[in-house]
């Protein structure tokens, strides 16, 4: 990407007595890009987190925010970063909006026209002069993202922003999110275990197991088109799909193939003339979790295929 990242991630390490967490992990995030972080139960995404915003001081490397180091100039690096852990921490015997006012006075130069602003931003017009407390989850999420945009943040970090939401509330979330990081060009970093719902919000996907950064992907790439063929004899098919170029691998008594639909006629010409006995070509679609699965060999994800 000829466009220059706005967080770097760079050569990141962490060892806590004699183990190490997290292993020379390189990373780039870009604004308007939802980046997802998914890895195994323990694979240090909680960790690499930390790092990130300056709770836990790395044992090598850096992170770099808008070209600062949040090592070394801790204060300037995180000026426009906006975090939202799980479940948002807010006064529930306060309104939506006095809870905004109150974080607002946190940074500097926050206007209530800038709180009123996020408010339109999230869809809480109508219900922000109402107690935290009579808030569903979803609105507390909502207005958890209100507080997070206060100070007009270039990067956000969500860690698990949906957990305990319906499928209503994950999709409007999930809507919410999208638009702010086109919109404003937020470049946005979100760790979940729900891997359907990463695959809908966001543009690329990195994956670390056992502290290291095995795969980074665009979405588009995951869902390439594959197609699978049921096919006799399969090892002769192989040979002569894999041959003309198509990536091609055995799976569920067929043959797994990347392709475009265009191109699966002149396959089946070209098996055909081969005298290869072909009874099904069907579309196939193996979802992210099938992939990350694949990619980290079975490693546990909490809840992965869940919601």
């Amino acid at each position: 990407m000829s466009e220059k990242p706005l967080v770097q991630i760079k050569n990141l390490s962490k060892t806590i007595g004699n183990k190490r967490i997290i292993k020379n992990l390189n990373l780039d995030l870009y604004k308007g890009q939802i980046t997802g972080f998914l890895g195994p139960n323990g694979a240090g995404k909680t960790t690499t987190i930390r790092m990130m915003v300056g709770l836990m001081k790395p044992s090598e490397g850096d992170v770099l925010i808008d070209g600062k180091s949040v090592k070394h100039s801790f204060e300037k690096s995180i000026e426009k970063v906006g975090v939202i852990v799980e479940n948002p921490e807010m006064y529930k015997y306060m309104s939506g909006y006095k809870n905004l006012l109150h974080f607002s006075r946190m940074h500097k130069g926050i206007s209530k026209k800038r709180i009123d602003e996020v408010i339109l931003q999230v869809g809480m017009k109508n219900r922000i002069n109402e107690k935290v407390g009579s808030y569903s989850l979803g609105m507390r999420q909502r207005l958890g993202l209100a507080q997070a945009l206060l100070h007009n943040p270039k990067f956000l970090i969500l860690d698990e922003p949906t957990n305990g939401l319906d499928p209503a509330g994950i999709r409007e979330f999930r809507l919410y999110l999208q638009k702010i990081a086109r919109e404003n060009g937020v470049a946005v970093f979100v760790s979940s275990h729900l891997l359907s719902e990463i695959e809908l919000l966001c543009d690329r996907i990195a994956i670390i197991q056992n502290g290291e950064l095995i795969d980074i992907k665009n979405v588009k790439e995951l869902q390439q088109s594959r197609f699978h063929f049921k096919v006799e004899p399969l090892a002769a098919a192989e040979e002569i799909l894999a041959g003309i170029g198509f990536p091609v691998s055995q799976f569920e008594g067929g043959l797994l193939v990347e392709t475009e639909a265009e191109h699966i006629p002149g396959a089946v010409k070209i098996l055909v003339n081969a005298n290869i006995s072909i009874f099904a070509v069907q579309p196939f679609k193996a979802t992210l979790e099938d992939q990350f699965l694949e990619m980290t060999g079975g490693g546990d994800i909490a809840q992965a295929h869940t919601k």
